[in-house]
């Protein structure tokens, strides 16, 4: 008769002694915060985001970003939502488990983003470009801008997406 719980070759204990260290640091690595702070699962893509304030977002018919930097130069066409703004609707109690609502009310902007994967953490340069329906630049013009890593719940969590954003305003692109 074979018995199920057979000894391993003596040559397996080192491997063996190796990986309940790993699982002992891991574990005291895990307890290393009283109480471990959970890490959300948030999406956040890199790319460059732009935002178009009234009235100039009424008339832009179509937007596009050339993006440069070490040699290479990626293209985006935009595609433009309309944008809302947070209006309050008050609170009901005062403590800390109070109830407070607020709503989203169109504020005649436009908002749209540019997926750009290899997006580098330095400068980049930037010509955005907005045309009004009869193909007539509204804005044509070049920034330079730093995109920064995503942080959203602190670095314990790490980073997700590199992001920069646009804003326009009175026909002028600025870097936010």
């Amino acid at each position: 008769m074979v018995s199920r719980f057979q000894h391993a070759p003596a040559k397996a204990a080192p491997f063996r002694a190796a990986a309940l260290g790993a699982a002992l640091l891991a574990l005291a690595a895990c307890g290393s915060e009283n109480p471990p702070r959970p890490c959300p699962l948030v999406f956040s893509p890199t790319g460059i985001g732009v935002d178009i304030a009234a009235p100039d977002a009424s008339r832009v018919a179509s937007a596009s970003m050339r993006v440069c930097w070490n040699g290479t130069c990626v293209t985006k066409r935009l595609v433009l939502q309309p944008s809302s703004t947070s209006v309050p609707l008050g609170c009901h109690g005062t403590g800390p488990d109070a109830v407070c609502g607020a709503s989203a009310s169109p504020d005649g902007g436009r908002h749209g983003f540019a997926d750009i994967a290899d997006l580098p953490k330095s400068p980049v340069h930037v010509t955005l470009t907005l045309r009004d329906r009869h193909h007539r630049a509204l804005v044509d013009q070049e920034l330079v801008v730093t995109p920064k890593a995503t942080l959203h719940s602190g670095p314990q969590c790490g980073t997700e997406g590199v992001q920069a954003a646009l804003t326009v305003k009175n026909g002028k692109a600025t870097a936010r």
